[in-house]
């Protein structure tokens, strides 16, 4: 199926892994889909010709970039291995790439180098993992608006008493005690299309930032195990996820809908976590006085009457860590 990154276990005897193979498919996807979206107009370029694709040709992209079309042609068939930042900026440079698509095509170089696991050190464990005393702690003390804890996965790890009110549908959705999972949860379940009133921005972010997770650890079997799963049972999915759009998802504004209180317009900031490589702590909060915030200081007490607890452990297998 092509745009889907599915693990398989390398042949006997074969002198490539699959890990570059599924590389070398990633990166010649990525360029092939970034030089479309190029029109020799928005390059300063005369278009001349016709045009059997969308976008620049080759040798345009190449002659932008100050590369024979011979190298960027070996570029764009996957071969990243190797290359310089200088190179990877020039392409960068010549294909308008923002900072999200510019970050994931380092992101792919360097795992096309074997570098993204030294950069990105990873435990792997079947081991329950749970927030240190402290972060949950840390966690439990920010009282007026929902805080989380996800890996790239999008797992979701950890929250305080605000976050697990809000998700509360996330949880339900996992019967069989399956950890709760942004990605699973706005694809499989009927419920996300209530929650994320915005659905269709709301399913572009999450594949995106899956996406962008794919570039950074192409060895995860967890998320090519989650991506082999979203492809085989959403249709939604699989048409977004041959799109190869990336995202860095650090701040801005969400619209919700909890089954509750009712509709919620929320900022969040998202930041990486020093302590735990890989992991991400989102805070969310509503302007003072707003019907938002009315809408937390309800769910609050919802929460407390319904004695929901956060969930202290999930399983761990694929979380990034020291």
């Amino acid at each position: 199926m092509r745009g889907v990154l599915i693990w398989h276990p390398t042949s006997p005897g074969s002198d490539r892994s699959v890990v570059d193979v599924d590389n070398r498919a990633e990166v010649r996807e990525f360029l092939i889909s970034r030089r479309a979206k190029i029109t020799p107009q928005l390059a300063g370029l005369p278009d001349v010709g016709t045009r059997r694709v969308p976008g620049l040709r080759r040798g345009e992209v190449a002659a932008l970039a100050g590369v024979s079309v011979e190298y960027y042609s070996k570029l764009e068939r996957g071969a990243l291995a190797g290359v310089s930042a200088s190179v990877l900026n020039a392409i960068a440079r010549a294909l308008q790439l923002d900072d999200a698509e510019r970050t994931h095509l380092f992101d792919l170089a360097h795992a096309a180098d074997g570098t993204s696991a030294f950069l990105r050190p990873r435990r792997r464990t079947t081991k329950r993992w749970s927030p240190r005393p402290s972060l949950q702690w840390a966690l439990d003390a920010i009282t007026n608006g929902p805080a989380i804890v996800r890996n790239g996965r999008m797992d979701l790890l950890a929250t305080n008493h605000l976050g697990r009110a809000m998700h509360s549908s996330l949880y339900d959705g996992d019967p069989d005690g399956q950890q709760p999972n942004f990605a699973r949860y706005t694809f499989l379940d009927d419920d996300s299309h209530s929650f994320y009133p915005d659905w269709d921005l709301a399913a572009d972010i999450c594949v995106a930032v899956l996406r962008t997770e794919a570039g950074r650890d192409p060895q995860d079997t967890g998320f090519h195990d989650l991506v082999g799963e979203l492809s085989t049972r959403s249709e939604d999915f699989r048409r977004r996820w041959s799109s190869y759009n990336v995202r860095l998802h650090g701040a801005g504004t969400k619209r919700f809908h909890h089954h509750v209180v009712g509709d919620l317009i929320l900022s969040y900031e998202s930041l990486d976590m020093a302590a735990e490589p890989g992991l991400n702590l989102t805070l969310y909060s509503a302007e003072p006085g707003s019907p938002t915030a009315h809408g937390l200081a309800l769910l609050a007490s919802w929460a407390a009457t319904e004695n929901l607890a956060p969930k202290r452990s999930v399983t761990a297998t694929g979380i990034q860590g020291t």
